[in-house]
């Protein structure tokens, strides 16, 4: 009787050891992914669902595998929805590791500075991976920089995002700009860093072609800015897509600064981070005048006849 007990517990004790070592096997044998495998687990999926998905990206080999391992590790209902990317050699542990991490691949959107508000609001819509509608907002409220999300966030997270990060660049360029600048208030320091941003691209520049705007409002002189008259003609709703003619130069509109002194009604573009700190701290130059270079920069001059030469050699670069 001994014996047979002994046998016994032998027997299951061997068996024992055999089902941990082939459970041990279907979750830790890897398969080899040939590339990287990005799967969306939809809001309010079941655990058969979720299953499901992972079958038919080839992430596991049996679905009732993965729902046992689930619900021994508490896994489900902890899964969050989202989109999620693995690859390499990917084991059944690792598939429950990704899913209780709650790690989700972020997909990444881009704003040039210097879009407009239609612009901005093109690119959200014209993006498929994000969802929703969302307020419009005008020009100045949103900081063009990357923003990172995951497949169908709401657009209208992406534009509050936006908005938040602009009102804190702005206050801390308020907060810390130079104490002699003649702005009344970060409004008006928006504005001009949104002329500033339209007027170069260059990053270095920009706090000399501030300083030229800076000179001008102190003396009291037209800004004479081209971008502003653009804005005049079409009030962001379209792309001009042909030159100035002279004629637009009269155009009897608030944003016409030949025609109106001082700063436009409102920003004419959504600015950079790196045009309001221009602004907030603008070069000390004797500037009054700049025209382009011919190389993707600008002449600086301190008098209208310099300037009138720096015209003449721009003209005869472009013939």
């Amino acid at each position: 009787m001994i014996k047979k007990l002994l046998l016994l517990l032998i027997i299951c004790g061997g068996a024992a050891v055999f089902l941990f070592y082939y459970v041990q096997k279907i979750i830790h044998t890897p398969l080899q992914l040939e590339n990287e495998v990005i799967f969306q687990i939809p809001t309010g999926s079941s655990l058969e669902k979720v299953a499901t998905i992972l079958e038919e990206n080839k992430l596991i080999e049996n679905r009732y595998y993965f729902i046992a391992l689930a619900k021994f590790t508490r896994l489900y209902p902890q899964i969050k929805a989202g989109e999620y990317m693995i690859s390499g050699n990917v084991s059944l542990q690792n598939v429950v590791d990704l899913l209780a991490s709650g790690k989700l691949h972020w997909r990444k959107i881009t704003f040039a500075e210097g879009l407009t508000s239609r612009e901005i609001s093109e690119l959200l819509y014209d993006n498929e991976l994000l969802d929703g509608d969302f307020t419009p907002f005008k020009e100045g409220d949103f900081l063009p920089e990357t923003y990172i999300f995951s497949r169908g966030e709401k657009r209208q997270k992406i534009v509050n995002q936006g908005k938040d990060a602009l009102q804190k660049v702005l206050q801390k360029a308020w907060n810390e700009r130079d104490t002699d600048l003649p702005l009344k208030n970060k409004e008006e320091m928006l504005i001009l860093a949104s002329i500033v941003e339209k007027e170069t691209g260059i990053t270095g520049e920009r706090p000399q072609v501030a300083s030229v705007f800076i000179n001008r409002l102190r003396k009291g002189m037209l800004l004479q800015t081209d971008p502003t008259v653009i804005y005049a003609i079409t009030h962001g709703k379209y792309d001009l897509n042909r030159p100035l003619m002279r004629k637009d130069l009269e155009i009897d509109d608030q944003y016409n600064t030949y025609k109106y002194a001082g700063l436009p009604p409102t920003p004419i573009c959504n600015p950079g981070a790196a045009s309001i700190m221009a602004v907030a701290h603008p070069d000390k130059t004797p500037y009054l005048y700049f025209v382009a270079s011919g190389n993707g920069g600008h002449n600086f001059a301190r008098s209208l006849s310099e300037h009138n030469a720096n015209v003449n050699k721009w003209r005869r670069l472009n013939k």
